[in-house]
C-alpha cells in the first residue's frame, strides 16, 4: 500500500508513535510519505519506502498566523495525486483529519480515505474546548476508520463527543528489539559512580507530565540513597525544573539531557522510571521503559492501568502523592530482587501485548477494510 502519514513532528507521544508507525509499515514494505511542516521526530533518514513532503505556508501580512490547515491539505491532495496514494492516516485530531477531510473532498469523484487516530490531548484538552468540539466531531464522523490509544480514550471519545461511529482502539507499540534490555548496551557509566541508583524521566516537559514532581520525588529519594536522575526531553517547564533544581542544590545529581532520538540506550541506565502526570491517555514512555526491563512509578490515571499493573510491572499512585511514589522508588531501588521481577515482568508483558509485530498487523487489516469498503 501506498500510505500518507500527517502528524505533529514535535516530541510528544503522538509524533513518535506515527513516526515508529510508518518504520514499521516501510519495513513490511509499504510506501509511506509523511506530510507535514518539518521532519518528524525519531525519523532520521529517508529511504526507498520512506518519503517526507514538507508542507509551505504563506507568510502573508492579512495573516496573524499562517492558514496550515488549508496549506496542509493542499499537500495532503497533491501527494495523493503524485505518489497514487492509497489513503491517509492521520494522527492528532486538530487540524489534521479536518485537513484530510478536506483533502478528500478535492479530490471528488476519486475519493482518498483517510484514518484519524486519536492520541489523548486532542481530545481531552483541545477537542473538548468548546470553540473545538463541533469540528472535531465532524472530522471524526468524517473519517473513514477512527481508532484510539486506549480503551480509556475511546471511552472519553464516545462519551464526550456523542460519537455515532464504531471507534476501535489500537495501543501504543515498542520495537521489542530496538527496546530491550542492556546486555551491556547502556549508558549508566557516563552519569553514576557504581553503586548510586539511577532513576529517569522521559516527556515532553509540559505541564501535564507535572515534571515539578519528579524533582521533588528525586529529592526525597536522594536524601535516603545515592542516586541520578536523567531528565530526557524538552518544553515549557524544563526551566522550571531547573530552577527547582539548582534551588535544592541538586545540581551534581541531575543531569538535563534534551531532545533524545535514540532513547533505549538511556533507559538502560536507568533503575526505576518516574511518570507522575495530571493525565496519561496510554504512557508510551512507561511502554518503553517496560521493554527495556525498567519497573516504572506512575500516576494511576487515564490508560496507564491498560499498561502497567500496580505491584507487578512497577507502581501506580495517585497523582500528587510526591511522597508516596518516592517511598515506592525506593522500595524499588532498594530491593534489588523486586526490581529485577518487576523488570522482568514489564518485559513479558512489552513482548506480550505491545510489540510492534503484534500491533502493526492490525494497522494493516483496518486499512485494508478501509480500501474494500471504498
Amino acid at each position: 500500500m501506498r500510505i500518507g502519514i500527517t502528524c505533529y513532528p514535535t516530541y510528544g507521544g503522538s509524533g513518535v508513535v506515527a513516526t515508529e508507525l510508518g518504520l514499521e509499515l516501510a519495513a513490511r514494505g509499504h510506501d509511506v510519505h509523511f506530510i507535514s511542516y518539518a521532519m518528524p521526530v525519531r525519523m532520521t533518514e529517508a529511504s526507498e519506502r520512506i518519503h517526507f513532503h514538507e508542507v509551505e505556508m504563506l507568510n502573508y501580512p492579512l495573516f496573524d498566523h499562517p492558514p496550515y490547515t488549508l496549506a496542509l491539505a493542499t499537500q495532503m491532495a497533491n501527494v495523493a495525486v503524485n505518489e497514487s496514494l492509497d489513503l491517509l492516516h492521520v494522527h492528532y485530531a486538530i487540524p489534521h483529519s479536518v485537513s484530510a477531510y478536506l483533502a478528500r473532498a478535492m479530490l471528488n469523484p476519486h475519493k482518498l480515505p483517510f484514518v484519524t487516530t486519536l492520541h489523548g490531548t486532542d481530545i481531552t484538552l483541545v477537542g473538548i474546548d468548546r470553540s473545538y468540539l463541533p469540528i472535531t466531531r465532524f472530522s471524526i464522523e468524517e473519517s473513514n476508520g477512527v481508532t484510539t490509544i486506549s480503551e480509556y480514550l475511546r471511552q472519553v471519545t464516545l462519551r464526550e463527543f456523542e460519537i455515532r461511529r464504531p471507534v476501535e482502539v489500537i495501543p501504543n507499540f515498542v520495537n521489542c528489539d530496538v527496546f530491550q534490555p542492556a546486555d551491556g548496551r547502556s549508558r549508566r557509566e557516563e552519569f553514576a559512580k557504581q553503586g548510586e541508583k539511577v532513576l529517569v524521566h522521559l516527556s515532553n516537559f509540559r505541564p501535564v507530565k507535572r515534571v515539578p514532581d519528579v524533582v521533588e520525588i528525586f529529592e526525597l529519594v536522594r536524601k535516603e540513597i545515592p542516586a541520578k536522575l536523567l531528565m530526557i526531553g524538552d518544553g515549557p517547564d524544563r526551566t522550571v525544573a531547573e530552577w527547582m533544581v539548582r534551588e535544592k542544590r541538586l545540581t551534581p545529581d541531575v543531569v538535563f539531557l534534551g531532545k533524545q532520538n535514540q532513547v533505549q540506550e538511556l533507559l538502560n541506565s536507568a533503575d526505576v522510571l518516574l511518570l507522575p502526570s495530571n493525565l496519561e491517555s496510554f504512557g508510551l514512555a512507561a511502554l518503553e521503559g517496560m521493554a527495556c526491563g525498567v519497573p516504572a512509578v506512575c500516576s494511576n490515571v487515564g490508560g496507564l492501568p491498560e499498561v502497567i499493573r500496580d505491584g507487578v510491572e512497577g507502581y501506580l499512585v495517585p497523582p500528587h502523592d510526591v511522597k508516596t511514589m518516592a517511598a515506592r522508588a525506593l522500595d524499588i531501588l532498594t530491593t534489588p530482587d523486586r526490581r529485577e521481577q518487576m523488570g522482568k515482568a514489564g518485559r513479558l508483558r512489552a513482548i506480550s501485548k505491545f510489540c510492534s509485530t503484534k500491533i502493526i498487523p492490525l494497522y494493516e487489516k483496518l486499512y485494508a477494510r478501509i480500501l474494500d469498503e471504498k
